[in-house]
């Protein structure tokens, strides 16, 4: 049986504008992999409702998990939450137990739980809450859309909350083999190799080092012996005497 697969939307103008280096895709990446759900698609969209709806539509269909972050703020363009609802047609209100999480953090920190805050408690009907450790404001489940906070350190931690409630699959394993030569030369060996082990994912990352061509070979795949017994023919096929 094949692993779950999962896409990741990124919203936030402050993405497509350079002005912020995204990071979470790349710890989701790694944390979906460890827990094996296969990422597969990747969009970065900016703060319009209309985009965000189609995207969420998309993919919530194409795969069994889609993964959001940014834009569940406390300001006027954090529109995500809204978005959400209405792709999923439903109504989304402030709810008592999201305000309760944000009434304690603040009572704790001596803060004020105004307007502008309160609406980081607005979760559409029927969501499942994703725990936030860090600031209170929860993200929210609603089928296989997993809705959170797009900075880094609270991604994270919303993460490590809602990961152990997905079904995964098998871990997805990686070896890795640098070859120095040309793309060019070895296409042909490695096009045999990967249709003589389709189960596998084989990939080659060329790169250009001290004015010398070469490519770095992964393989990955949940099979540690169909793993193996590719990397050990990779390593034959280029061993410096074949060269």
């Amino acid at each position: 049986m094949s692993n779950p697969t999962a896409a990741m939307i990124v919203i936030g103008e402050e993405i497509l504008s350079g002005r912020t280096r995204d990071a979470n895709m790349h710890y989701l990446a790694g944390e979906l992999t460890r827990h094996g759900i296969e990422l597969r698609e990747a969009r970065v969209i900016g703060d319009e409702r209309g985009a965000i709806v189609a995207a969420v539509n998309a993919l919530r269909e194409a795969h069994d998990h889609v993964f959001t972050s940014g834009g569940i703020g406390p300001t006027h363009d954090d529109i995500t939450a809204e978005a959400v609802a209405t792709a999923f047609s439903l109504p989304i209100a402030v709810r008592d137990d999201a305000r309760a999480l944000l009434a304690a953090h603040y009572a704790k920190t001596g803060a004020e739980l105004n307007e502008a805050r309160l609406r980081m408690a607005r979760i559409p009907e029927g969501a499942v809450l994703i725990e936030n450790p860090i600031s209170a404001a929860p993200g929210f489940s609603l089928e296989n859309v997993h809705v959170m906070a797009g900075v880094p350190n609270i991604f994270q931690a919303m993460l490590a909350s809602l990961l152990p409630r997905l079904t995964g699959g098998s871990p997805i394993l990686s070896q890795s083999l640098r070859i120095d030569r040309g793309e060019g030369e070895i296409a042909g060996p490695l096009s045999v190799l990967a249709a003589d082990y389709p189960d596998l994912s084989i990939g080659s990352y060329p790169f250009v080092r001290n004015g010398a061509f070469g490519a770095d070979i992964v393989i990955r795949g949940t099979d540690a012996g169909r793993l193996d017994a590719a990397m050990v023919r990779l390593s034959k096929l280029f061993a410096p005497d074949q060269a």
